[in-house]
């Protein structure tokens, strides 16, 4: 499929048009706080199925639902006690909560992967809360980009990487957290993916450790794969000098010499923020022929996110 994508300003007209274009079916990158999204009418097939197309992802792997406000949970899914607890207090913001499906949730099946849960999010960016408002329906919203390559937190990256494939992007600028939303079970909670969320702040609101969950094989919720967020060149990770010709993505003010930093003062928020980012613009200096090498990152708060991301950048191809 080649078709014209439009790129659309974040203003009731632009809001407007791409509410329409996602009521007829069709498909429209659109920002948050964490990075851009791919968004298609979470109940029609055909929308959802062509998610998967454009992004050549695996039909086994779920998709996030985003929802406009707390409310409209309940008509597709069980929000319990626990759960409920967490939601009042994280959301709008960077967490998923995967929870029971409700048998009559109208959700397109593509969207759980035929799961019995399905993942959902309030985002807190002000542009996709007025789109969905706008849609005034269920977002499924993975990250807009070509499954398992780097996630994109400009328009212009879901542009270059998907122009094309969907009908349009609403550029919302650069995106605050920098990468995913924090995937969490409830009823036990089980941590199923670290993100703009940090693991100790639900583990504080939760007054219980996190388990940890997920598995690559079989994923239970989006951003579980081995291989994912993946530059087109090798990646070393824990790299405290360069090796030969690398790239070195340095942190921190002990990596003089790097040609990228992710955060010169090591600042987690700032370097969380423009992980995406540097890692696409440390693959353009590797030119196809250098590897990407990238200095230690402390693994706690945003840090345990950005680690969580490097690996599996890191991690062997399929």
């Amino acid at each position: 499929m080649n078709i014209e994508t439009r790129l659309l300003e974040p203003t009731t007209e632009g809001l407007t048009t791409a509410a329409d274009i996602l009521r007829a079916g069709g498909l429209v990158g659109f920002p948050s706080e964490t990075v851009y999204g791919l968004g298609g009418d979470a109940r029609n097939d055909r929308a959802v199925a062509r998610i998967y197309e454009a992004k050549g992802r695996p039909s086994f792997n779920p998709l996030i639902v985003h929802l406009a406000d707390l409310e409209a949970v309940s008509r597709y899914a069980v929000l319990g006690d626990e759960a409920r607890r967490v939601a009042e207090a994280f959301w709008p913001g960077p967490l998923t909560l995967v929870l029971p499906l409700r048998p009559d949730s109208g959700l397109s099946e593509l969207v759980t992967a035929g799961l019995g849960s399905v993942a959902i999010r309030l985002p807190a960016h002000p542009v996709t809360r007025a789109l969905l408002r706008a849609f005034d329906g269920p977002l499924a919203g993975p990250s807009a980009n070509p499954s398992g390559k780097i996630s994109p937190t400009w328009a212009e990256h879901v542009m270059t990487g998907l122009a094309g494939r969907i009908e349009a992007v609403v550029d919302g600028g650069a995106c605050e957290v920098g990468v995913e939303s924090t995937i969490l079970a409830c009823d036990p909670p089980v941590l199923l993916r670290p993100g703009g969320i940090p693991s100790e702040a639900l583990e504080a609101c939760l007054g219980v450790p996190l388990a940890l969950g997920g598995d690559a094989d079989k994923p239970s919720a989006p951003g579980q794969l081995l291989s994912h967020y993946a530059p087109g060149a090798p990646v070393r990770l824990e790299a405290r000098a360069r090796q030969g010709d690398e790239v070195w993505l340095g942190f921190g003010h002990d990596c003089a010499g790097a040609e990228l930093n992710l955060s010169p003062s090591g600042d987690l928020v700032e370097a969380a923020a423009q992980l995406f980012h540097l890692l696409r613009a440390a693959d353009v200096l590797a030119g196809g022929s250098r590897r990407i090498a990238v200095a230690p990152i402390p693994d706690h708060g945003l840090g345990r996110a950005i680690n969580d991301r490097l690996r599996r950048a890191a991690a062997p191809r399929p």
